[in-house]
């Protein structure tokens, strides 16, 4: 089968489209026929080495997909022919993946292959973010940091469905656009927008922060919160780790608090299914669609994570693999 495979660690330009082997059915996967793929952060940094999870070289990248299931054992929720969305992780950039059970989830019939590639990743980890990590209210206002990129669309989509006002960070007026479409009831540039969310506030400011990019707004971010606010660390996309004086959190009551959905789900798979079923609702409903930014054919893979890595996605982007 096709698959676009990382044998070097320069960057994404050297990813190659190339012939593997098929995944072989077993009594743990299910073997899905991959019609979309979505493209994200870890894959980039996978490119160069960068990421926690270092497969042996060379290895198919693609953490999410979505297509029809081909096999799948006994005793699992899906069936040959269903369509579906999956996590396989590891993998899916290739016309062929077998995903563990627990992490293969049905679709609804209104929801194309494409926009189904692009949940597994940015909504599950935004579903776990503010539900359970962040606990949001609904009637919360929340700030989302890089709303024009995968999981800041996702956070906006999410934090609007569950009845919270949003404001959203972006970088461009395109990007704002976007955001708005996707439920942001007001847009403010990362240029000045401690004192932007006051004035939006009323100088009360913001009871959740989304921050997936760091980077030195994040004292600013902090300096937004309302008393007993939140403010949610799910990523590093500016490259910076930033640090946190420990006396502001005390000062105005204040929690800085992780987001890691990998690290929490991996020793509680079933926690997955938990969230789809949280989540199915909202896709048959169609509050939650995600917003694609850009497709690319499987031979165009290192395209899309260039794309990506040079931070000019707006929404997300997606290899259409059949």
């Amino acid at each position: 089968m096709r698959a676009a495979q990382i044998a070097t660690l320069d960057g994404p330009s050297a990813l190659r489209v190339t012939d593997v082997d098929e995944p072989h059915p077993s009594e743990d996967v299910v073997v899905v026929e991959v019609h979309a793929a979505g493209v994200t952060f870890p894959d980039v940094l996978q490119t160069r080495g960068l990421y926690q999870y270092k497969p042996e070289l060379p290895f198919v990248p693609g953490t999410e997909v979505a297509g029809v299931v081909r096999s799948a054992p006994d005793g699992a929720s899906v069936r040959p022919g269903d369509r579906v969305a999956a996590f396989p992780g590891l993998g899916g950039f290739a016309e062929t993946v077998a995903v563990p059970t627990h992490a293969v989830f049905p679709i609804p019939d209104r929801l194309s292959f494409v926009s189904a590639a692009a949940l597994p990743m940015n909504y599950l980890t935004v579903h776990f973010a503010l539900t359970r990590r962040g606990a949001l209210r609904k009637g919360e206002t929340v700030l989302v940091h890089g709303a024009g990129g995968g999981v800041g669309t996702a956070s906006v989509q999410l934090a609007s469905a569950l009845g919270a006002r949003v404001i959203a960070v972006t970088s461009s007026a395109e990007k704002g656009e976007l955001a708005r479409r996707m439920g942001a009831q007001h847009v403010v540039s990362p240029d000045g927008f401690r004192a932007k969310v006051r004035e939006l506030t009323g100088d009360a400011g913001v009871d959740m922060v989304v921050d997936p990019v760091g980077g030195d707004r994040f004292t600013d971010s902090l300096r937004c919160l309302a008393p007993e606010g939140r403010l949610l660390v799910i990523g590093f996309t500016a490259g910076e780790i930033p640090t946190v004086k420990v006396n502001r959190l005390l000062l105005n009551n204040i929690a800085v608090v992780g987001v890691g959905w990998g690290a929490f789900w991996s020793t509680r798979p079933e926690y997955l299914q938990r969230q789809w079923d949280e989540l199915r609702p909202m896709l048959d409903d169609g509050l939650l669609d995600p917003p694609i930014g850009a497709t690319y054919p499987l031979e165009e893979a290192a395209a899309a994570l260039t794309e990506l890595d040079t931070r000019a996605a707006k929404g997300k982007i997606v290899l259409q693999v059949r």
